[in-house]
C-alpha cells in the first residue's frame, strides 16, 4: 500500500471516495447527504458505514460514508479504528485505490489515519498456496505529510513484529532471531551458549538446556553523538515454550510460537530505529532459547545460579520466561543505561486479570510509568499498571535457595514482576506483561486474529520522543 498525501481528495480518480459522518450531522458529499442522510436515515454512528454508486458522474466510482459517532467523542484512537474498517471494507470490494476526505475533525489524525490504514492492510499467508488479490493499492489523503511518513515507518516496525511472532517455531528459532538482527547494520554481539556460561547466565542457559536448538544471547546497539539519554530494551524470546518437563497441555500450547512476542517486538523496533536518528542510546537485548522436556531439560528442584549470583529455586519449568529475564536485566543493568524495559508474554495471571484489551506494566519509578501508560494511550495500547508490593515476595520464598521461580497462583502477575525486581539495580525499570494482548484469538478492533506487534507503537513513539 501507498499513501499520497494531496490537495483535495474528491478531485483524484478513484474506484472509493471516503466521506466522514457525525451523528447528527451532514457530510461533504451532496450525494451521500441525498442519498444516505435523508433518504434512508443513515446516522452515522461510530464504524458504521453506507455504499453508493456515482454512475459515472464523478471522478470516483463510489461513495463510502464512514460514520464517525458523536463529534464530541470523536478523538485519534477512533481515527485509527475507523480508518482500518474503511480500508477494510475497501478491500472486500477489491478496490485498488481508495481516497478519503475528512472534515469537522479539529486534531492533526495523520499518524493515526496511516497506522489505520495500514494495521487493516495486513495479513499473514507466506504459507497460503493461494493468496487472495484484494489488497488495496493506493491512498489518497489531505494530511500531513510528515506525519504520514513518520507512522508509515512505525506502521512497517509493526508488520515485522507480527510477521516474525506468527512464523512457526520451525522458523523462528533462537539462530534465525540472531541472524536477524544481524541485518539492521548496527553494533550487534551474538552470544552463544560458551559465552554466555562464562557470563555466569546459568538461569537463562538451564531453560534452552531440552532443545537442540542452541541459545542465543541477542545484544544490539543504536547510538548517536552526545545521546540524551541511554536506555535498554528487552524482549522476551522463548521460541517455543513446551512447559518444559512441566509440559503443557496440547491446547495451551498450540500457540507457543508466540512466547517471543517480546523479542519480535524489540527486533522490530530495532529494524527501523535507524531512520528516525533519535538522539538516544538504545541497546536491544534478547536472551533467545526454547524450553523443551529433552533429556537434558531442567528439573523441578533444580538450583540455578543467576548473573548477578542470586539462587533460584525452580519450582515449575514452565515459569521459564522470568528465568531468562533475570540473566537478561543483570546484562542491562551493567551497560550503564538510565531506564530499562522489559516486554514480555510473562503471565497467564495477567491474561486473566486484564483479558486481550490490556497489558500489566508495574516497576520502580512512578513517573517513569506513567510516561509509558501516556505514551501508549496516545498510540492505541493500553497498559494498567499492577502493584509491586513486597507481600508478593512471601510465596517464592525457598528454603534451600534466595528464591523459587514461582509461588501463588493468586497475584501471579505481580509475583513475576517482584521476582524481576530482584534482578534489577540502580536503574529505572518497567516490566510490561502482554500475555494478553500479543496474540489474538479473534478481531479486535483494528487488529485481525493472530500476532498483534504489541508494545513496538508504545516503545518506539517512546524513544523518538526521549530525543
Amino acid at each position: 500500500m501507498e499513501i499520497k498525501v494531496v490537495e483535495n481528495s474528491k478531485t483524484v480518480e478513484s474506484d472509493i471516495l471516503v466521506v466522514n459522518l457525525f451523528e447528527g450531522e451532514k457530510t461533504s458529499s451532496d450525494l451521500a447527504n441525498e442519498y444516505a442522510v435523508e433518504q434512508d436515515n443513515f446516522k452515522g454512528k461510530f464504524g458504521e458505514t453506507y455504499l453508493l454508486p456515482t454512475y459515472g458522474k464523478e471522478p470516483f466510482r463510489k461513495v463510502l460514508v464512514l460514520g464517525l459517532g458523536k463529534k464530541e467523542e470523536f478523538c485519534p484512537n477512533k481515527m485509527r479504528e475507523a480508518v482500518a474498517k474503511a480500508v477494510k471494507k475497501a478491500m472486500q470490494m477489491e478496490a485498488k485505490r481508495v481516497a478519503f476526505s475528512f472534515e469537522g475533525i479539529d486534531f492533526d489524525y495523520s499518524e493515526q489515519f496511516t497506522m489505520g490504514a495500514f494495521i487493516a492492510d495486513y495479513r499473514f499467508d507466506k504459507y497460503k498456496s493461494e493468496k487472495k488479490d484484494n489488497k488495496v493499492v493506493e491512498v489518497y489523503v489531505q494530511a500531513s505529510e510528515e506525519g504520514v511518513r513518520k507512522a508509515e515507518k512505525i506502521a512497517a516496525a509493526m508488520t515485522f513484529t507480527r510477521n516474525l511472532a506468527n512464523e512457526p517455531a520451525q522458523f523462528a528459532t533462537p539462530t534465525e532471531l540472531a541472524y536477524i538482527a544481524q541485518d539492521f547494520g548496527l553494533d550487534t554481539k551474538i552470544y552463544d551458549k560458551e559465552e554466555c556460561e562464562k557470563m555466569g547466565m546459568g538461569a537463562f542457559l538451564a531453560v534452552g538446556r531440552g532443545s537442540a536448538e542452541e541459545p542465543k544471547f541477542i545484544h544490539m546497539k543504536y547510538t548517536c553523538e552526545n545521546p540524551k539519554k541511554r536506555i535498554a530494551i528487552i524482549g522476551k524470546g522463548i521460541c517455543f515454550d513446551s512447559g518444559g518437563l512441566d509440559i503443557k497441555p496440547a491446547s495451551s500450547m498450540l500457540t507457543m510460537k508466540d512466547d517471543m512476542s517480546g523479542a519480535a517486538c524489540v527486533l522490530g523496533i530495532m529494524s527501523i530505529i535507524k531512520e528516525f536518528n533519535p538522539q538516544v542510546e538504545v541497546h536491544g537485548l534478547i536472551a533467545a532459547c526454547e524450553n523443551m522436556p529433552g533429556s537434558k531439560a531442567y528439573k523441578p528442584g533444580d538450583i540455578l545460579t543467576a548473573k548477578n549470583g542470586k539462587t533460584i529455586e525452580v519450582d515449575n519449568t514452565d515459569a521459564e520466561g522470568r528465568l531468562t529475564l533475570a540473566d537478561a536485566l543483570c546484562y542491562a543493568c551493567e551497560l550503564g543505561v538510565d531506564e530499562v524495559i522489559d516486554i514480555a508474554t510473562l503471565t497467564g495471571a495477567c491474561m486473566v486479570a486484564l483479558g486481550s484489551n490490556a497489558a500489566g506494566i508495574m516497576g520502580n519509578d512512578e513517573d517513569f510509568i506513567k510516561r509509558l501508560i501516556d505514551v501508549g494511550s496516545r498510540n492505541g495500547e493500553k497498559y494498567w499498571q499492577l502493584p509491586l508490593w513486597d507481600e508478593y515476595f512471601e510465596s517464592l520464598k525457598s528454603e534451600i535457595a534466595d528464591m523459587k521461580n514461582t509461588g501463588s497462583r493468586w497475584g501471579g502477575a505481580s509475583a513475576a514482576g517482584v521476582f524481576l525486581q530482584k534482578f534489577v539495580k540502580d536503574v529505572k525499570w518497567a516490566h510490561i506483561d502482554i500475555a494478553g494482548t500479543a496474540f489474538l484469538e479473534k478481531p479486535q478492533k483494528e487488529l485481525i486474529a493472530g500476532a498483534s506487534g504489541a508494545g513496538v507503537r508504545t516503545l518506539l513513539n517512546y524513544i523518538i520522543e526521549q530525543g
